[in-house]
């Protein structure tokens, strides 16, 4: 019974930070450690791998789980949010912050076993992790941050492997932060009026909806613009620039979806699409990577 009752508490916990969501992430790690493993003539090994991911879990883990606590006044008074696991009673604060710390935790162990350039800039990451809670209180670039936070992913990875950055590690992490950043802005339409009565930041509160999906369009140009830059001096070819066409397809899908005028869409636009674009630009940088 006792186990019945754990596993329960750890699917809830589970379902608290929305672990499936971390697909977003992952295939950018994992691209990250395609890029390394060229530069390298040489993949990976298996341990490299079981670190990598551990520490991903572990930041992405944390990191939502710390936003959730963090927010959970705010969530109370929005009825869109009102039924998340804090405000709702399904979580206790004192186990959030329980998992929270064994995220991060795990974060640290894993980035100790890759190297100590990881374990040296871990704290880095984990700051941009705490600060991104708070922006939308001071700033309405709190999407930027998010999308510096994601960025790590590929970065760490690379750097796991490498023990050092190039140009195109850099190029991709922007890519990703250009990408969050924008379907982060495209989530925060749903809580335009709430935030503006709220006092809270964000673009669209800022600029209105219109100026908002403009700025998501220059946004997701740039995406296309440095994952095409990464066609040099990576031995990445036409396979993986097949890849990007695709991505810049499925990014004017999403775009169509979401109108000034109707954002009933929106949860297709962010969840589903979002999900094909990482799997997709993975999965051609690795067909490329292979073939």
């Amino acid at each position: 019974m006792a186990e019945t009752t754990l596993g329960e508490k750890l699917r809830t916990l589970l379902e608290m930070i929305k672990f499936s969501h971390t697909i977003f992430a992952f295939p950018f790690a994992l691209m990250g450690v395609v890029l390394a493993s060229l530069a390298n003539s040489a993949p990976p090994t298996l341990g490299q791998l079981f670190w990598i991911c551990l520490a991903m879990v572990g930041a992405r883990s944390g990191a939502m789980g710390l936003n959730r606590i963090i927010d959970a006044k705010i969530d109370a008074k929005n009825p869109r949010t009102a039924e998340r696991h804090i405000p709702a009673g399904k979580v206790s604060l004192r186990e959030a912050w329980l998992f929270v710390l064994g995220s991060f935790a795990l974060l640290l162990f894993a980035a100790w076993m890759l190297n100590p350039l990881c374990f040296t800039l871990a704290p880095v990451a984990l700051f941009f992790l705490f600060l991104y809670s708070f922006c939308k209180r001071f700033t309405s670039l709190a999407h930027v941050v998010l999308g510096i936070c994601l960025a790590a992913a590929p970065m760490g990875a690379y750097i796991a492997l490498r023990g050092d950055v190039s140009w195109q590690v850099i190029a991709l992490g922007l890519a990703v932060l250009f990408w969050v950043a924008g379907f982060d802005i495209f989530y925060a339409l749903q809580d335009l009026d709430f935030d503006r009565a709220e006092g809270l930041h964000s673009i669209p509160a800022r600029f209105g909806v219109e100026r908002a999906l403009w700025l998501v369009r220059a946004f997701h140009a740039m995406m296309v613009f440095l994952l095409l830059l990464l066609l040099i001096g990576t031995g990445l070819g036409w396979i993986y620039f097949l890849g990007v066409c695709v991505v810049a397809g499925l990014l004017a899908y999403e775009h169509l979806l979401v109108k000034p005028e109707d954002l009933s869409r929106l949860d297709a636009a962010f969840f589903n699409m979002n999900g094909y674009i990482s799997v997709t630009i993975f999965a051609f940088t690795l067909l490329d990577a292979l073939v």
